[in-house]
């Protein structure tokens, strides 16, 4: 299992979530609160957005761990963006340690990182590929079930897209776990999934908290809305651009942080305050839920 970050709002070093606070994305790679096991320090990666410069963000990934890697703290503390994905990975034995398999992923315009696992992989993943189209097969490089689930949103992006990004995203996003589970239930030999998954365009972003094991808790995922000060103050222009952070663990012992539920997605676009919808094996439900709050 893995630890991530996301943040929409207004400009912000990264250096905000890696290494300033004091349960920082950095300090989560080798002092994890809410896992058996402390460590993430199986690669890392960020992606982050500069849309004055390029409609594609950019992604920096390396497989040293995140609290030795000097380039990091050099990047994080000149770099500023309105929207960053930052993951700190611990391998599962079915995948290797490879810069391919870091998270997060690109395709497009799209950033996805992934923590938990597809249940069963090495029995779905051949039925995971049929199906898919050409531009989601080619974007998968290295060997990992996240990469592989990251295809399955593709596909899914691809093949209906929606008037409200937002609910482009939530609708590709639940049926592309609808999609996994499914295939875990008919080939996984009985395993349980976990899938906690962050998806952004660079101004809107879901994020879920999703697992099918009926014994077990999703991994852990929290939200604070608005700043929290120090290192997260921020000066926005627009002021409905209202700071969003959603992260497998608090950043700050800020009272602002709240525990998404079991089996829920966060849903967020820049000027509107996230919702949170049901993230339901069919899909059906969290469409409607977060459909129904845009009218």
């Amino acid at each position: 299992m893995c630890r991530f970050t996301l943040y929409l709002g207004p400009e912000l070093r990264l250096s905000a979530l890696l290494t300033d606070s004091v349960h920082s994305l950095v300090h989560q790679s080798s002092h994890s609160q809410e896992r058996a096991e402390p460590l993430n320090g199986d690669g890392f990666g960020i992606g982050w957005y500069a849309p004055e410069l390029s409609r594609e963000p950019a992604v920096f990934r390396s497989v040293t761990p995140a609290w030795n890697n000097r380039n990091l703290n050099s990047l994080a503390r000149v770099v500023k963006s309105s929207c960053i994905l930052a993951h700190v990975r611990a391998a599962t034995q079915s995948s290797g340690v490879n810069e391919a398999n870091c998270h997060p992923f690109r395709f497009d315009r799209f950033l996805c990182m992934h923590n938990g696992d597809i249940g069963g992989f090495a029995r779905v993943r051949r039925r995971l590929f049929e199906g898919l189209c050409d531009e989601a097969i080619g974007n998968v490089y290295g060997s990992t079930d996240s990469e592989l689930l990251f295809a399955v949103v593709i596909d899914e992006l691809l093949a209906r897209p929606q008037l409200d990004p937002a609910l482009h995203l939530a609708s590709a996003l639940q049926r592309a776990i609808a999609r996994v589970t499914a295939a875990v239930r008919a080939h996984g030999g009985g395993a349980a999934s976990f899938l906690n998954v962050a998806l952004s365009d660079g101004n809107y972003a879901v994020v879920s908290r999703f697992s099918d094991a009926t014994d077990e808790a999703p991994e852990s995922l929290y939200y604070a809305h608005g700043s929290l000060g120090g290192s997260f103050a921020v000066t926005a222009d627009d002021a409905a651009d209202v700071p969003l952070l959603v992260s497998s663990e608090r950043l700050t012992d800020d009272d602002a942080w709240h525990e998404i539920p079991p089996n829920h997605m966060i849903v967020a676009s820049r000027g509107r305050r996230p919702s949170i919808v049901p993230c339901t094996v069919d899909g059906a439900a969290g469409r409607a839920a977060y459909a129904a709050r845009l009218v």
